[in-house]
C-alpha cells in the first residue's frame, strides 16, 4: 500500500481502515505556537482537578495508580483503579492502533470501579508512552507479536500488584488482534474474554463494510453516497487498499452513524480527553502522533489477521457488539462466534450503539459486565 502524506483528518479516516475510531480529535483553538497550549487549556485544568477529586478512590481496599511500568524494556503507561482490590480484575486493551481509552474513559469507567479492579494501558506508539518512551524506542514495540508479548508482560505484573490469579480481557477494535492473541497463548490467565466491536479478519471486515453502506446508501436514495461509493469498485478487492478509498469509505461510515448511533460524529469520544484528569495537553497530541506512528507500522500485521480461524478457546468468550455499527459489522463475528467452542460463549447486542457501546450505552454495558462476565472471573479467583 502506498502511504501518502495526508491531512491529519485524511489520515485519521485512513487510521480507521484498522478498525479503530478515527484518531484525530476536533482541534483545539489555535494558537501562535502549535505545541503551545491553547487559550482553553485553563479551564479545562480547572475541569479535570474537580474531576479528580469527585472520582479519588479513599476506600480502604481501594488502588488507584497511574504510572508507567517496564515491560519487556520499554516504559508503558497504566492505570489502576478500584474500590477493592479483592475485585476481579479487568484488563481494557484498546483500539486505533493508537487510539487510547485511558484518557477518554473517565465518563463510564467509575461505575466499573465498584466492581472491577480497571486497568488502562496506553499501548505502544500511544499516547503517554509514546510520549514519555519517544519515537525511537517506541517503534521498535509496533508489531502484533511484540504487542501480545507486552501485554502478556501487563498481565502477569497486575496480577502481582493486585494479587489475582486471572484477569479478564477487555478488547476493543484493533486491540481484539493482541488481546485475543494474548488470551490464546495464555488461556491459564484468562477468567473471561471480551470482544467489543472486535477486528476479526481485515479484508472480510472492509467488504462487509462496504456493503452495509451501498446498501443504507440505496435505501436512503443517498445519490451522492452511492456515486462516491461505486466509485470505489472493487471493493476492497484483490491487493492493497489505497487510503484515498479508505477516506471514502470511512467518511461514509461515520455520516450513517457508523462510529456512533444516530450521529454524523463521535466529538463526544474524541474530546473526552480534554476533561481526563490522566491526560494533559501534550498527552493529547500524542494521541494523534500515535496514530500517524502506529498505523503504517501496524498495517502490514494487520493485513494477515483472521481470528475467524479460532476453532475453540479453554476460556468464556463473550462477543459485546453494537447493533449499528459499521466499522466492525458483526456479519463477521457472528458466524464465527456460532460455530466456535469455548466452555460458555454470548452475544451481548448493544441495540442503540455502533462502534462504541460502553460510551453509548454506558449504564447497560456495565450492567453485562456485572451480570455476565463478573461471576466467571469471582468463580476462578
Amino acid at each position: 500500500m502506498m502511504f501518502l502524506r495526508l491531512p491529519v483528518l485524511a489520515f485519521a479516516l485512513a487510521a480507521a481502515l484498522l478498525a479503530g475510531p478515527a484518531l484525530a480529535q476536533a482541534p483545539d483553538p489555535p494558537t501562535p505556537d502549535p505545541q503551545a497550549p491553547p487559550p482553553t487549556e485553563a479551564a479545562y485544568a480547572t475541569a479535570r482537578a474537580m474531576i479528580a477529586e469527585r472520582q479519588k478512590i479513599v476506600t480502604p481496599n481501594g488502588i488507584q495508580v497511574a504510572e508507567p511500568v517496564t515491560l519487556n524494556g520499554l516504559p508503558q503507561w497504566i492505570s489502576i483503579r478500584g474500590a477493592d482490590r479483592a475485585n476481579p480484575v479487568i484488563i481494557y486493551v484498546h483500539g486505533g492502533p493508537g487510539a487510547t481509552e485511558m484518557g477518554r474513559s473517565w465518563p463510564y469507567q467509575p461505575g466499573w470501579e465498584d466492581w472491577f479492579t480497571v486497568v488502562q494501558w496506553d499501548q505502544p506508539g500511544a499516547g503517554k508512552t509514546l510520549r514519555s518512551g519517544g519515537e525511537a524506542a517506541n517503534r521498535e514495540h509496533l508489531s502484533r507479536a511484540r504487542m501480545t508479548q507486552d501485554l502478556l508482560a501487563l498481565i502477569d505484573a497486575v496480577r502481582g500488584r493486585v494479587g489475582a490469579r486471572k484477569v479478564i480481557l477487555l478488547g476493543h477494535s484493533w486491540g481484539n488482534v493482541i488481546a485475543l492473541d494474548a488470551a490464546m497463548a495464555r488461556p491459564d490467565l484468562v477468567a473471561a474474554y471480551v470482544g467489543v466491536g472486535p477486528l476479526f479478519s481485515l479484508r472480510a471486515n472492509e467488504a462487509a463494510q462496504y456493503q452495509a453502506l451501498l446498501r443504507i446508501a440505496a435505501e436512503r436514495r443517498d445519490e451522492t453516497a452511492l456515486a462516491e461509493l461505486k466509485a470505489l469498485a472493487p471493493y476492497p478487492g484483490d491487493g492493497d487498499i489505497p487510503f484515498a478509498k479508505v477516506n471514502v469509505v470511512r467518511k461514509w461510515v461515520m455520516a450513517y452513524g457508523g462510529l456512533a448511533a444516530y450521529r454524523d460524529n463521535a466529538d463526544f469520544y474524541f474530546r473526552a480527553a480534554r476533561l481526563s484528569p490522566l491526560y494533559d495537553y501534550a498527552d493529547r497530541l500524542a494521541i494523534d502522533q500515535g496514530g500517524q506512528l502506529s498505523v503504517p507500522a501496524l498495517l502490514p500485521d494487520m493485513a494477515t489477521v483472521d481470528h475467524t480461524k479460532i476453532a475453540a478457546t479453554k476460556f468464556p468468550v463473550f462477543m459485546f457488539l453494537g447493533r449499528h455499527d459499521i466499522t466492525t459489522p458483526s456479519s463477521v463475528v457472528e458466524p464465527w462466534l456460532a460455530r466456535l467452542k469455548a466452555p460458555k460463549k454470548e452475544l451481548v447486542w448493544f441495540e442503540h450503539s455502533a462502534h462504541l457501546p460502553p460510551h453509548e450505552e454506558p449504564g447497560k454495558f456495565l450492567v453485562a459486565l456485572v451480570e455476565k462476565v463478573r461471576p466467571l472471573a469471582v468463580e476462578k479467583r
